[in-house]
């Protein structure tokens, strides 16, 4: 079976987005699933020949971004369909769900998407000078408009589908998470996860940023993005430092948020107790950073899925987080993970409790590894080629797809 991805964002941007296209495209080989991408031209070498590169130019005011040619996108679909294609994937709602449309309409063959983003909460943080009830209409109704022109769509937790329902989405929804990956990051980024690794890596990383052996850490890794609530983080650790003083949370991220953080990090001499240290890469600075953290730290309230618990949990980090909107299907369970009240003291409490106590770190260490392999990307890309292929029955009138809200 062969799919072809389409996207408006993949790799060297950074995003939950590219990760899950990087996921599914390793995982889906072994269920008998062939993926192709069509994605845009960043400007850099790209020798994946899985991958077509779109011409594209920076959206204004985010560099991070581009903005792919509308000819040349359609172009490209067509191009990529014609080589051979059951089904087309689309995974952002920009020019690739406009071109992947018509490409499936003109060959007649079925084209569905994952809904990653609830673009309702995110607008507000980039067009503040815009009605917030103004911007959730424009988001509710855009979402509507394009999950009903799909075969299906993809949700990944119970919270995004409910969300979609209430905009009155008909088309079948299908709710399955992205899995992710149990080799990278482990726990170490030395040997494979034993218990000498673990702690070279971890004294290693520590000695690279200067951070002490005996302090604690309380680590956030991320898009330092404004929806991503990590000034909620920054009241956190000021009120955790006044009964754990050498607390220290680290920050792992780039975006458009860190200019601001920083400004508020020094206007409340918070320098002492907040690192910002940067994008990591996955294979190799990020398992470390892990490793070298006594916590991992989340506030977010608008996550579809939020992946990034489950990777800190697959390399034995006990998680601290809110359970909103996606994250709650994961957190749900309460594996591995601490769940406080949504308030910065409520919080504060749990983190420096979880601190003070190695052995809780090691009884949600432990929960947290045999829960995270629960979904595994193997499992789910196995859930993933088996909608593929009812789908396709589905289209050419064999059969209905019939795949049930259970999650890992």
């Amino acid at each position: 079976m062969r799919v072809v991805m389409v996207s408006d964002v993949y790799f060297p941007r950074i995003n939950g987005v590219s990760t899950a296209i990087q996921t599914y495209h390793q995982a889906l080989r072994a269920h008998g699933v062939e993926v192709s991408l069509v994605a845009p031209d960043y400007g850099q070498p790209c020798s994946e020949s899985w991958i077509t590169r779109v011409p594209a130019r920076p959206v204004p005011g985010d560099p991070e971004d581009r903005l792919v040619r509308w000819g040349a996108m359609h172009q490209a679909v067509e191009d990529a369909v014609e080589q051979g294609c059951d089904l087309i994937h689309v995974q952002t709602p920009f020019v690739a769900h406009y071109a992947a449309s018509a490409a499936a309409r003109r060959n007649g063959i079925p084209v569905i998407a994952t809904y990653h983003t609830l673009f309702e909460e995110y607008l507000k943080h980039y067009a503040p000078l815009i009605p917030a009830a103004w911007l959730r209409g424009l988001a509710r109704s855009f979402s509507r408009r394009q999950c009903n022109a799909l075969d299906a769509v993809i949700v990944p937790s119970k919270a995004i589908h409910e969300r979609l329902g209430g905009y009155g989405v008909k088309a079948p929804m299908h709710v399955l998470p992205t899995g992710i990956s149990l080799q990278v990051p482990a726990s170490d980024g030395n040997s494979g996860g034993n218990h000498d690794g673990h702690r070279a890596g971890r004294q290693d990383f520590r000695t690279r940023f200067g951070i002490d052996e005996s302090r604690p850490v309380a680590l956030f890794v991320g898009r330092v993005a404004h929806e991503k609530n990590i000034g909620f983080l920054l009241d956190v650790i000021d009120l955790a430092r006044e009964s754990l003083p050498n607390v220290l949370l680290v920050i792992a991220g780039e975006g458009p948020a860190l200019p601001a953080l920083r400004k508020t990090v020094a206007e409340r001499g918070l320098q002492g107790c907040v690192q910002f240290i940067g994008y990591l890469d996955r294979k190799t600075d990020l398992p470390a950073c892990y490793a070298a953290a006594d916590a991992f730290v989340f506030a977010s309230r608008t996550e579809t899925q939020g992946l990034v618990l489950l990777e800190a949990m697959a390399a034995g980090l006990p998680v601290v987080s809110l359970a909103e909107m996606g994250t709650v299907d994961i957190l749900g369970a309460g594996r591995g993970a601490i769940v406080p009240d949504d308030n910065p003291c409520a919080f504060a409490v749990a983190l420096t409790g979880l601190l003070r106590d190695a052995n809780l770190r090691n009884r949600l260490s432990a929960e947290g590894r045999e829960y995270a392999a629960e979904w595994s990307d193997d499992k789910l890309a196995g859930r993933m080629a088996e909608l593929y292929r009812q789908i396709v029955s589905w289209h050419i009138g064999q059969s209905i797809p019939d795949f049930n809200l259970s999650l890992p």
